[in-house]
């Protein structure tokens, strides 16, 4: 309705009709309810009337665009150490990491489940963020638990306490701005819209359109247990130079392993399973062998790798879903740890990670 040309009047409203039909004279008499009061009607909201989904959708807006200033600046200057990313971990990007973890996850040490934190959850955030500015967020030791491998032998894993997890998550999101910006092309391994099948991907058009005589195989034994962290800090800081980013992950690299009662801290490895560990895993392999990826001969030379040369017919085996040497995806599938490599007797032809 209008009281003007094209101009709408929010005071007029259509009047919303009453909970229940007024009942009829005869329906009165055989005792049925009167009719509910009827809805006064009002003028239109100012903004939106769901205002939690509306703070929730700003902050997405207001985080991405931060991210979004961060990446630009890591992919215009690839020299730029950042010296002030601690300010973005926000409660809006602590919330934001909070709704990305998995609802079912098994939890830490401190049994506190997704489901329970989310009760309170705007207050829990709030203390969360306050001790972690302040200084006073102290991480647990993670859980230690066991899933078999393809081979019958145990993998072990690190189950971070919540609100470990919800830390993590979000100094991820600031870590990948940056380091998304600076990894390689060949690299798949944990990697955002990345994965297994992409590589494979690489692999067979690497295979069909060039000369390719055979296939390096290679996999980093228990590397997640055996990262030097000494090693892996300065990497870091070779992009990183906001010291309090840095303590947070020497946190969570000396809160230990909780196993049998017993907390474990160790010089070497990151915790496989914790959120962060992946993306630590993948900067340190890019700052250890990134550049010697380059130049196959070097990078292959590592004494950390086992490498086993393949023979393979180029072209009749580098089908859809299988490598060249014939291995289905499950079980070969590039990673983080692991690698393969095309190449030809001149020189590399390309390799996946």
């Amino acid at each position: 309705m209008t009281n003007g040309h094209e101009e709408s009047d929010l005071a007029i409203v259509a009047v919303k009709p009453a909970n229940k039909v007024e009942p009829s004279a005869a329906e009165r008499s055989a005792a049925e309810p009167t009719a509910a009061e009827s809805v006064e009607p009002r003028a239109g909201t100012k903004g939106n009337a769901d205002q939690q989904s509306t703070r929730r959708t700003q902050s997405r807006v207001s985080v991405s665009q931060a991210l979004d200033r961060i990446r630009k600046v890591a992919r215009e200057r690839k020299k730029e150490r950042f010296t002030a990313l601690f300010h973005h971990i926000s409660i809006e990007l602590l919330e934001d990491a909070f709704f990305e973890l998995k609802e079912d996850a098994a939890p830490g040490v401190d049994r506190l489940r997704w489901a329970d934190y989310e009760t309170d959850l705007e207050r829990n955030l709030e203390d969360l963020h306050d001790r972690v500015h302040r200084g006073a967020y102290r991480a647990l030791p993670s859980r230690r638990v066991y899933i078999p491998k393809p081979d019958r032998r145990q993998r072990p894993l690190a189950v971070a306490a919540l609100e470990d997890k919800i830390v993590q998550r979000a100094v991820v999101a600031l870590l990948n701005a940056i380091y998304e910006e600076d990894f390689l092309g060949i690299s798949y391994g944990f990697r955002p819209g990345r994965g297994t099948h992409n590589a494979l991907d690489a692999l067979c058009v690497g295979i069909d359109s060039k000369k390719v005589s055979y296939i390096l195989d290679a996999d980093i034994r228990s590397f997640f247990d055996e990262i030097d962290q000494e090693w892996l800090i300065r990497f870091l800081e070779h992009r990183i130079g906001d010291p309090r980013i840095i303590r947070l992950v020497w946190k969570w690299l000396k809160a230990g392993v909780l196993e049998d009662g017993v907390v474990s801290v160790s010089g070497r490895g990151t915790g496989q399973g914790s959120v962060i560990s992946p993306l630590l895993a993948n900067i340190y392999l890019h700052s250890g062998a990134g550049s010697a990826s380059r130049r196959p001969s070097t990078f292959w030379a590592s004494p950390s790798f086992a490498v086993r040369p393949e023979p393979v017919n180029s072209r009749s085996n580098a089908r859809p879903g299988r490598t060249a040497c014939g291995r289905s995806c499950g079980r070969s599938g590039p990673y983080c740890d692991g690698a393969c490599t095309c190449r030809s007797p001149r020189r590399g032809n390309g390799s996946a990670r």
